[in-house]
């Protein structure tokens, strides 16, 4: 038996030490005679189960560690960035079976939807688009956006969690170590090796929508090789909310017909396999992973149309080879990473339903398009601590974006075979390796140098600059430096005072496009850029207490939009939008008894458009409070309220604002520590079934609101799980 998983289950104790532990586990007694009142026995792994504990109780009430801030591992506290750490007895604590529903504990972070297939719009600090290439995604340290839209896929289809080791995110401008989208927040997703997994591990889900979910994770030693295996599958109905009107009723009332779908339920349907291998051995490791998506459904539409019949599908290859010796001399740590990411994404879509138009397309208004790309990247780097209180790190790299295929089929447009427009009711033409795919196929070479130096002023002082020069071969360079300069007079109190800029690249579509009259691409554009200022706190009050206050201010210039061109027919990408904003967001943990704790935050942010109005569509003011309970031996409580509030329209939608929504969620778990392999919970997620919506798109150029009540969230749902470990 190994204590070491037993421990985990400890976790509804977070703010309070088993008694008498120490940080010397060689000297505590008395919690060895702690765990043999428990009936645990077997005490040959009792420093990694202690370790495992004051992990969970760091978690909540100290700062854990962080290594996306520099590249290097530190504090929270210490951490030349604002950022949070979630781990993966949290995310079993909450519940969670998506990304996105950890996300939503992030202070000023807002899980917000695309109308096509509900892609989920990652908001921090106010700052978002259509596609949302302002956040920065990362898997192991390794980026996963596409280059044709800078989103992290058209088909995302949502991330499992098992797998998930713990989560890093930084809130504010990460480019001088990132490089490009790294503009408003950085997102690091870190799976789990062999030590976290020891052994084997499989488990179930079943829930409401026809969810059903299974996984097995596997961890363990192989000839002097350490190897982690995880599969994960999902299968889903998504939940049947219903819109009331969409575009297509819009063209109803126009030509007196009645082929909307509307009111009818968006279609959120989706089948997912995620397969991820980790194989490391002395200061080698080779890592590769694959996630398929089949029948993922449209959602609210293309066009913010109901169809039921739409689909995706995206398959997701990656692979990276990593060298990293902390003791390649007396003075340096070295790093070498070779990485490869291939995406490839399909679409079915039906963009307006049949007889739309007034009849004059029986079969429906179809488009079919899909694109491929294959993302290469080198990267060399080094810690070199030579210089007495420097910590200096080097590094350059070389990546290659290929969107190497790009396909459509479609019934509209140009029919390429006679340069003339289809007639309503043609047939499905196939447009591909035509001037008129949606997208040509093109590529982008970019190679980047940075410098950073964390140098230590005095006992309580430490500076870190930094800089990064980024070169593409399609618009040109941009530099970004950051200064963080951070005191800590005492150990339980840091101060912060903040300054980064970041970019973010256009997207290829973006400079490209040229057969969307809607959206042409313009090959003149420059990269999007911020100036964020900060000024953050964090204080342990007692050791059962914390709290942070960070404070923020930012400026985004060469904002890329679509306006008219001056032949007043066509819309290009310029730049041409700035944003101002400004907000603070307050965090605090308390042990509230012995078996039972609290966390909360709150944050406000106001972000203004070039016009000096509301940006619009994100919300002012958003809250969180989780609360842990062992009620019952081996029973533990989870509870969270996720507050979501003051979003305004943006400007010219006449629409009212959009209703606050308040929801709760339960999980009730049950874990035995004294040596049953077995772990059961259920949930519940929005509790008492509040009708919540986020904001759709506001009106186009000729005044039309496509979905005048915007997107339906999902109401009261419940999940059951079974693991099992052995």
């Amino acid at each position: 038996m190994r204590i070491h998983s037993k421990l985990y289950w400890l976790w509804p104790l977070i703010l309070t030490p088993l008694p008498g532990f120490a940080s010397d586990v060689d000297e505590n007694r008395e919690a060895i005679k702690y765990l043999k009142n428990l009936g645990i026995e077997d005490l040959a792994n009792v420093e990694v189960a202690l370790d495992d504990v004051f992990d969970v109780f760091d978690g909540l009430v100290k700062a854990k560690k962080v290594t996306i801030a520099t590249g290097d591992q530190q504090s929270t506290a210490r951490a030349p960035s604002v950022t949070t750490v979630i781990t993966a007895q949290d995310i079993e604590a909450m519940g969670a079976t998506d990304l996105d529903d950890v996300l939503e504990m992030v202070p000023g972070l807002h899980v917000n939807r695309y109308p096509l297939a509900y892609l989920p719009l990652y908001i921090i600090r106010g700052i978002y688009s259509s596609q949302n290439p302002e956040v920065l995604m990362l898997v192991n340290g390794i980026r996963i956006s596409n280059s044709q839209e800078g989103s992290r896929s058209i088909v995302w289809g949502g991330m499992p969690v098992n797998n998930i080791s713990r989560i890093e995110i930084i809130r504010g401008p990460g480019s001088a170590v990132y490089g490009a989208d790294a503009f408003s927040g950085i997102i690091n997703i870190i799976t789990k090796t062999t030590d976290e997994i020891k052994g084997t591990e499989t488990g179930m889900r079943l829930g409401s929508f026809g969810t059903r979910e299974g996984w097995v994770l596997h961890g363990q030693q192989y000839g002097g090789f350490e190897v982690a295996l995880a599969l994960e599958y999902r299968t889903t109905d998504g939940p049947q909310n219903i819109v009331e009107a969409d575009t297509q009723t819009q063209f109803d009332k126009l030509f007196g017909t009645s082929a909307s779908f509307a009111p009818g339920p968006v279609n959120l349907q989706r089948d997912s396999l995620d397969t991820r291998l980790d194989i490391s051995q002395g200061v080698w490791q080779l890592r590769a992973g694959y996630q398929g998506r089949r029948h993922v459904g449209g959602g609210a539409g293309a066009a913010q149309a109901l169809s039921p019949a739409s689909q995706g599908a995206d398959d997701r290859l990656n692979a990276d080879l990593t060298y990293h010796n902390p003791n390649f001399t007396d003075y340096w740590d070295v790093t070498t990473q070779l990485s490869y990411l291939r995406t490839a994404w399909k679409t079915d879509l039906i963009i307006f339903p049949p007889g739309a138009f007034g009849g004059s397309y029986p079969e429906g208004y179809i488009g079919n398009p899909g694109a491929s790309e294959a993302h290469s990247r080198l990267e060399v780097s080094g810690f070199y601590a030579g210089l007495k209180n420097h910590l200096i790190r080097l590094g350059a790299g070389y990546q290659h974006d290929d969107m190497y295929e790009t396909k459509e089929s479609k019934n509209f447009g140009i029919n390429p075979t006679t340069g003339t427009p289809l007639p309503p009711g043609s047939p499905i033409i196939d447009v591909t390796d035509t001037p008129y795919v949606f997208s040509p196929e093109v590529a982008r070479r970019s190679w980047y140098l940075f410098l950073q130096d964390v140098w230590r002023l005095a006992a309580h002082w430490e500076l870190t600059v930094g800089v990064r020069y980024d070169d593409y071969s399609d618009f040109g360079s941009t530099v970004n430096p950051r200064t963080a300069l951070v005191w800590q007079p005492q150990p339980d109190f840091t101060g912060k005072l903040l300054y980064g800029r970041a970019f973010r690249a256009p997207a290829f579509n973006e400079l490209n496009i040229t057969s969307n009259p809607v959206a042409l691409g313009n090959p003149n554009l420059k990269p999007e850029t911020i100036d964020t200022w900060e000024l953050a706190f964090d204080y342990r009050a007692t050791e059962t207490s914390h709290v942070a206050l960070n404070l923020f201010k930012y400026q985004m210039q060469d904002k890329i939009l679509y306006l008219p061109n001056p032949d007043g027919q066509t819309n290009s990408a310029q730049n041409a939008g700035t944003r101002e904003g400004q907000g603070f967001e307050m965090e605090a943990r308390w042990k509230l008894t012995k078996r039972s704790s609290l966390m909360a935050n709150y944050s406000y942010v106001k972000t203004t458009a070039e016009d000096d109005h509301d940006a619009g569509n994100y919300p002012q003011h958003s809250g969180y409070l989780r609360t842990d309970w062992l009620f019952y031996p081996n029973w533990y409580l989870d509870t969270q309220l996720n507050w979501i509030a003051g979003r305004n329209r943006v400007f010219g939608d006449p629409r009212p604002t959009v209703d606050d929504y308040t929801t709760i969620d339960l999980t009730v778990r049950r874990k035995d520590i004294k040596g049953s392999p077995w772990n059961f919970a259920i949930s519940v997620r929005n509790l008492f079934d509040t009708e919540a919506r986020e904001p759709s798109q506001g009106p186009d150029s000729n005044g039309m609101i496509s979905l005048p009540n915007d997107l339906p969230l999902a109401g009261r749902n419940y999940f059951l799980e079974l693991r099992y470990r052995f």
